[in-house]
């Protein structure tokens, strides 16, 4: 156990953790945020973002993350890699396990955010890295001059075909719908571009390929039951998110879907321990409201500090 006792440690480097240390840091509690991979979340992936306020024109996800972490480092936010594994309540100190190293905080802001949500069909696993991706900005540009497919009919699945229709001869939007759920805007943009190609009331129930990565999927039509191979290089899966809270199952209560539930004040179920962003049950997951969750987590945890001083 490090016998360094930090103020605050936050877990996950999203919007929302970056933004709970910058106001953490900002206020001289001593604050530590730990990330599992690459700071920024999932925003990284994305390729631009038009619905954050002051960026008029948009401005691409890397960069937007950048300016928070630099914004953050001149607070001097300390900030770590490793993977938390567990949590432990000791009252007024908690231990955040941190690849099998006990961290002490007096608090804890939890944002580790959500990840992709998977198939689950034969052969998924299989050719994950070789053919199936849930990230297209990550690996779109791979899929030059060839047919591929995005199953999900929401905004992340729109902004993925636009992308990919960059690089791919052709672009299929599987839905089990039959009509898109993303924003309207997003919406035009699909049914304008001659790449993309809408395959309605659909689902894929398997993925084909050999050595060479994937070759074909099968597609069952939801209303009659039939089924076709469509032919493809590439499969991207944009069906929504799992929240990342699983270590945390026998410690904070979650609802049945496994998001962190918390008050109004990004309160969770253990005094001195906060939730924000995308790993929060809340109505609407986005950038803006990460922000305003990591400000409203870190403000809160620094008054629940107060009242042990």
């Amino acid at each position: 156990m490090t016998d360094t006792l930090y103020d605050v440690v936050i877990i996950g480097g999203g919007p929302a953790g970056l933004t709970a240390g910058l106001y953490t840091s900002r206020a001289k509690l001593k604050t530590l945020l730990v990330e599992r991979m690459i700071m920024g979340g999932q925003v990284m992936t994305t390729t631009k973002v038009e619905n954050y306020p002051g960026f008029p024109g948009g401005i691409d996800g890397p960069e937007l993350m950048m300016r928070f972490q630099e914004h953050c480092q001149e607070f001097g936010l300390e900030t770590m890699t490793g993977e938390v594994t567990g949590l432990r309540d000791h009252g007024a100190e908690k231990n955040v396990i941190v690849d099998n190293q006990n961290i002490r905080s007096r608090a804890v802001i939890i944002t580790t955010g959500a990840e992709p949500k998977k198939l689950n069909i034969p052969r998924e696993a299989e050719f994950t890295g070789r053919g199936v991706s849930y990230c297209a900005t990550c690996d779109g540009a791979f899929f030059r001059d060839v047919p591929v497919a995005i199953v999900g009919g929401g905004d992340t699945a729109a902004e993925e075909a636009l992308f990919l229709a960059k690089f791919a001869s052709k672009v299929y939007i599987i839905h089990r719908r039959n009509e898109l759920r993303a924003t309207k805007l997003l919406q035009e943009r699909i049914f304008a571009n001659e790449l993309i190609e809408p395959i309605w009331e659909s689902v894929v129930t398997e993925i084909h390929g050999g050595s060479s990565g994937v070759t074909a999927v099968t597609l069952e039509n939801v209303l009659t039951g039939d089924n076709r191979l469509l032919d493809l290089a590439g499969l991207f899966v944009a069906i929504g998110v799992s929240p990342k809270a699983h270590f945390l199952a026998d410690i904070l209560q979650l609802d049945p879907e496994g998001y962190i539930l918390t008050d109004s004040e990004c309160r969770t179920s253990m005094p001195g321990v906060f939730a924000a962003g995308d790993v929060r049950k809340k109505i609407l997951k986005q950038i803006a409201t990460a922000v305003g969750d990591g400000a409203v987590a870190a403000i809160v945890a620094e008054k629940h500090l107060d009242d042990f001083d």
